[in-house]
């Protein structure tokens, strides 16, 4: 008999993801997939009878606020849907046993490494932000111990607003663009972690705790534009390379943030691609949508 799955944040690029995904899975979960219209997650009524009253198994929480420089002058919301709305599902999963898969981001660390960062490293969130996400995963943690927590990074689809839609947009509208290239990270199709997901998910045994997941390989945000342009086809906008200090931001991006993936590979055997590959699947997808 298939478990019923809560899929929060569905309208969001994950969320549309893993809606995609499961459509073709229909005989693994019974899906029920909300946003804010539907279920609203700060509010831990609403929470606690939506899971009981739909004796919902597992959750994936795809919902976050994510307006990294926003979050500065709006922590208090930030903080209410990264931080409080986790606690109402943890609890409202805790007391009707269902299980908590949540996503998480490479923000709770400082960015100061020169290695990638394992599950094992002390957390330094220099953001609102990264500093919500990091107080979200704890709290989760604390009330519901039998949950995953999948940290990610540079996420990108053909939904929402993001990193390669926007490079694409300015490369036809400019002919010249100035693009950041001392942070270096990995793009990361939604996609690729919804398939992932879906491996936790569906996995025989469930392994708690906390879990790194990118696409391999890693690139500056220049190298990804002049990928974005390359793969699109787009050669009248010249993308030049600047340092941070040349484009400041609200919010301290990190410098270095390539994430360690060898616990989730070797736990849920999971293979993973490289950034560059599935990069081009999904502007074939923008280009076709």
């Amino acid at each position: 008999m298939p478990k019923n799955l809560l899929i929060t944040g569905a309208n969001g690029q994950l969320g549309n993801e893993m809606r995609n995904l499961l459509a073709t899975r229909k005989n693994c979960f019974n899906s029920f997939f909300t946003d804010v219209e539907t279920l609203d997650i700060t509010d831990a009524k609403a929470v606690s009878h939506f899971i009981e009253s739909n004796k919902i198994d597992m959750v994936v929480n795809c919902a976050a606020y994510t307006a990294v420089d926003r979050a500065e002058d709006d922590m208090v919301t930030c903080a209410k849907l990264n931080v409080d709305a986790v606690g109402n599902i943890a609890v409202a999963a805790h007391n009707f046993g269902a299980r908590v898969l949540h996503v998480s981001t490479d923000y709770v660390f400082d960015g100061y490494n020169h290695r990638p960062y394992t599950e094992e490293d002390d957390t330094n969130p220099k953001t609102a932000y990264g500093t919500t996400k990091r107080d979200g995963e704890k709290l989760l943690l604390r009330l519901a111990p039998d949950s995953i927590v999948i940290r990610t990074a540079w996420l990108y689809s053909p939904y929402g607003h993001n990193f390669v839609k926007t490079m694409i947009k300015l490369g036809t509208e400019k002919e010249a663009l100035n693009v950041v290239c001392d942070q270096i990270g990995t793009p990361t199709s939604a996609a690729d972690l919804a398939a992932a997901i879906f491996a936790v998910i569906s996995a025989d045994e469930w392994h708690p705790g906390i879990y790194h997941f990118s696409d391999e390989g890693a690139c500056s945000w220049y190298d990804f534009t002049k990928a974005i342009h390359r793969i699109a086809g787009i050669d009248t906008c010249k993308v030049a390379p600047v340092r941070s200090h040349e484009y400041p931001t609200r919010a301290i991006r990190p410098f270095y943030s390539i994430l360690d993936k060898t616990k989730i590979k070797q736990t849920y055997g999971i293979e993973i691609p490289h950034w560059e590959e599935s990069l081009e699947k999904c502007i074939k997808a923008i280009k076709n949508s």
